[in-house]
């Protein structure tokens, strides 16, 4: 049994050395898809200047690219080339949080003008309360009058 033990032990201790050169090789591949992508784009600028836009890429090229990405992705572990939607999917997300954030703060600053009118309508809903708290403790204290009233015949 203490074999088994140490055996899973050591599982999990590999398991973690795994996963850690498995986020060091995926930082890698991706450092190099961007230098790829960079390179590629330079020797555009040298070969002719006037006609190297981002938007001037030929198809093949293109094509060429997509092909590179997926043969890199493919190397990678299959645990993680399945998160690969998840990582697109993070992407967008990313690409959405500054107009998110500029939403928020624009929400946020029209919270801050309206402190103002939120003080008043508390104000006044204190003094409704304040109100119908007067107005209750009357009408108790009319009942409690009725009963002692109503009981002293009672009594007598």
């Amino acid at each position: 049994m203490p074999t088994s033990t140490s055996t899973s032990t050591g599982k999990g201790v590999n398991s973690s050395s795994r996963d850690g050169s498995a986020k060091t090789m995926v930082a890698d591949q991706i450092t190099q898809s961007i230098q790829s992508t960079s390179n590629i784009l330079h020797l555009m600028l040298q070969s002719s200047p006037s006609q190297a836009s981002p938007f001037s890429f030929s198809k093949k090229l293109i094509s060429q690219l997509f092909v590179y990405d997926l043969a890199e992705l493919m190397k990678l572990p299959k645990s993680l080339f399945a998160k690969t939607p998840t990582i697109k999917n993070t992407e967008m997300v990313l690409e959405q949080l500054p107009r998110v954030i500029s939403s928020l703060d624009a929400h946020m600053e029209n919270g801050l003008q309206s402190i103002p009118q939120l003080k008043t309508v508390m104000q006044l809903l204190s003094n409704i309360e304040n109100c119908q708290l007067k107005t209750l403790s009357k009408v108790q204290a009319i009942q409690q009058e009725t009963e002692s009233v109503e009981q002293s015949p009672e009594a007598s």
